[in-house]
């Protein structure tokens, strides 16, 4: 028997997915004026496939045998290398960050209040409704 559904479980993925991403936003804000630097980005459907390729394991015939993991990918996280905002080479478009960054901002706080209301429901449910 499973204490949590897989709402919660949901739920988490769904926060890391948001934190990575909020990570990255803030790196390219952080990075608007070096030359060079290109914006990064991070895919959901990238993520998703690398938990799933993740929780595959091949079986290990000898202890010598490299484990079978996807150890060196980035986390859904991508180079926007074609991108070229500004003369040096720059490729942080300002508005478009603080956008992503706002969206991300609601999408985070609409994650975390949906995980308030389900652990607030199991408190009533231990409490016996009171």
């Amino acid at each position: 028997m499973k204490l949590f559904d897989s709402t919660i479980q949901s739920l988490e993925q769904g926060l890391n997915f948001s934190t990575k991403k909020g990570e990255a936003i803030s790196q390219n804000i952080a990075n608007v004026d070096t030359p060079r630097y290109k914006a990064k980005t991070v895919n959901f459907k990238e993520m998703l496939e690398e938990a799933k390729v993740q929780q595959l394991e091949a079986h290990r015939t000898e202890d010598k045998h490299l484990p079978f993991r996807a150890s060196n990918r980035s986390s859904g996280v991508s180079t926007l290398s074609a991108l070229r905002y500004r003369h040096n080479g720059n490729g942080v478009d300002m508005d478009r960050e603080q956008a992503d960054l706002a969206a991300n901002q609601i999408y985070y706080n609409a994650l975390v209040d949906r995980l308030n209301g389900k652990f607030n429901t199991l408190q009533q449910v231990v409490k016996g409704g009171r």
